[in-house]
């Protein structure tokens, strides 16, 4: 097994060191390189009222952060791993973006990036944006359970949400990647309540009975790797559904794919993998259609 990457990106308000140390288990599927990435976003080290470019203030949050990555990295040598950070000042995704080509990360190791409405309408979502722009699956780390515990083993029962797409393959696929540590997989469907209208029960039947049989495939496939698996189908709104499944089958995280809409879609319509990640309690694993598998 090739040793993979794990791009852990922090602004020390959502993600520290326990979340990093959560995800631990992920050594067992190869992820034994981790690279550290804080971005000091430009207004942070600006004077008010126009008075220029603080230079002592991006030196004492680069030492601030340096001090922190050392802490972490000493923790991380302990037990094995190897280390990689950068403390770069600019705005937060190119700065993912670049790293994420020069270190060609496995996987990608954020928190939540929620704007203002206002904020949204021109920029959309930084967490779509990246998937849109890199071909490495992202992590919503939300690592803090509603009941206040630590989701110390977040890819032990992961809910995969399917919706038949050309990708359908390619995710599974690369969740396979993690055979390792996966004890059970949820795989869920959501129909739409409009394709269920027909008034005849033989019709909705067929549809529940064709549905039935794409998810019993799937978790065939996740069956011959030894992983146990479950089919589900719901009725609703997607996002609604979907969180909903999560809550009743326990799940510790949510697996969906990202299609790379166009940004005016996205932006006035949505998207279930944008509205999970920002919205949904559990952590949210978003893998991008044009995402290469490598299962070596």
């Amino acid at each position: 097994m090739k040793t993979k990457k794990l791009l852990f990106v922090t602004q020390f308000e959502e993600l520290w060191f326990d979340a990093l140390q959560s995800l631990m288990d992920l050594r067992k599927a190869g992820f034994n390189h981790v690279v550290f990435l804080h971005v000091i976003e430009r207004d942070k080290v600006a004077m008010k009222r126009g008075k220029g470019y603080l230079k002592d203030e991006e030196v004492k949050l680069r030492e601030i952060a340096n001090v922190r990555f050392i802490d972490w990295a000493e923790s991380l040598f302990e037990q094995g791993m190897e280390v990689g950070a950068y403390i770069i000042v600019g705005n937060v995704l190119p700065k993912i973006i670049s790293t994420v080509e020069e270190e060609s990360v496995d996987l990608i190791v954020t928190g939540r990036h929620k704007k203002g409405k206002i904020e949204e309408l021109y920029a959309g979502s930084e967490t779509v944006e990246i998937l849109r722009r890199t071909s490495t699956p992202v992590l919503v780390y939300k690592y803090m359970l509603p009941s206040g515990k630590i989701n110390e083993k977040p890819f032990e029962q992961p809910l995969l949400a399917l919706d038949w797409s050309e990708s359908t393959d390619r995710i599974v696929e690369y969740l396979l990647n993690f055979k390792e540590i996966m004890r059970k997989v949820i795989v869920v469907h959501v129909a739409s309540a409009k394709d269920l209208k027909s008034p005849s029960a033989m019709e909705i039947q067929a549809t529940r009975k064709a549905n039935r049989q794409k998810m019993d495939d799937v978790c065939e496939a996740f069956q011959k790797a030894g992983i146990e698996a479950e089919p589900h189908l719901y009725i609703g709104n997607t996002c609604e559904q979907i969180e909903k499944a999560a809550q009743e089958r326990e799940a510790t995280m949510v697996v969906v794919g990202a299609t790379g809409q166009s940004k005016l879609k996205e932006i006035f319509l949505g998207s279930v993998a944008r509205n999970l990640a920002e919205n949904s309690a559990f952590p949210t694993l978003l893998i991008p259609a044009h995402m290469k598998v490598d299962n070596r």
